[in-house]
């Protein structure tokens, strides 16, 4: 009689969480080395632009548009993860998006200030290529299922 009671009651199963936005990067090294190699690219045409004296910025709706969406899309990723190396690295996108908009929005920059900025980009691309290399070192143990 009492196994039939206990057979009876109710047992508590409790399920992984099906999503864990603790690691977006560090869970496969693929998109820590995709990121250097965009970062490393757009760092390359920064400095290149910057030596060559290119100090035309693009100054329409669209791409101060295209700036907005890209921020918010960097500062959700940088606010979802909880993972240090990622926040930095996404936290590095949205300062060098943050500055790419506030330009794209000034009309009337001097050409000296439109080199500065190619060199402070590139500079912030370069460090955002060597922050996504960062994700590939001591990557997290996945959980066992």
């Amino acid at each position: 009689m009492d196994r039939q009671i206990e057979d009876a009651t109710p047992k508590i199963v409790t399920k992984p969480p099906a999503y864990s936005s603790a690691h977006l990067m560090c869970s496969t090294p693929l998109w820590g080395v995709a990121g250097f190699l965009g970062c490393a690219y757009f760092a390359w045409i920064s400095f290149s632009r910057a030596v060559a004296n290119v100090h035309e910025w693009p100054h329409d709706y669209w791409t101060a548009a295209t700036y907005i969406v890209w921020i918010l899309l960097l500062a959700g990723l940088m606010l979802d993860t909880h993972c240090l190396r990622e926040r930095l690295f996404f936290g590095v996108l949205v300062i060098n998006f943050l500055v790419g908009c506030g330009l794209t929005v000034w009309r009337t920059i001097p050409p000296s200030d439109v080199r500065t900025a190619r060199m402070a980009t590139g500079t912030l691309w370069a460090l955002a290529a060597l922050l996504s290399l960062a994700t590939l070192v001591n990557r997290p143990e996945r959980a066992s299922e």
